[in-house]
């Protein structure tokens, strides 16, 4: 069974710094490419990153591009994204999303597994 569990929201001033990781099992995460996603309150799903396999190559939104950096560590099949010089429109619950190939994610797509979520709060 493919589970994905986020972690590491919370709340942060602006221009603050927070780290989320997503912990995988159930599919050997080294094949995949990764995507994080959010979804703000009363909006839609909003992409954000993208990661190859390898970690080698990574693609971001404009709205998060300098700010955020994605990663991760498949020894330890987890995830991370580093979120830098947050914002209040940052404030979201994070996923991650399961690739379909090792090079490419639909993170939108009502069919790729997700985790329940990490929320992150910007706000004085």
């Amino acid at each position: 069974e493919v589970q994905l569990v986020e972690s590491g929201g919370g709340l942060v001033q602006p221009g603050g710094s927070l780290t989320l990781s997503c912990a995988v099992s159930g599919f050997t995460f080294s094949n995949y490419a990764m995507s994080w996603v959010r979804q703000a309150p009363g909006k839609a799903l909003e992409w954000v990153s993208t990661i190859n396999s390898g970690g080698t190559s990574s693609s971001y939104a404009n709205s998060v591009k300098g700010r955020f950096t994605d990663s991760r560590d498949n020894a330890k099949n987890t995830l991370y994204l580093q979120l830098n010089s947050l914002r209040t429109e940052d404030t979201a619950m994070y996923y991650c999303a399961k690739g379909n190939s090792e090079n490419t994610v639909l993170p939108m797509s009502p069919l790729t597994p997700r985790g329940q979520g990490t929320q992150v709060t910007v706000s004085s």
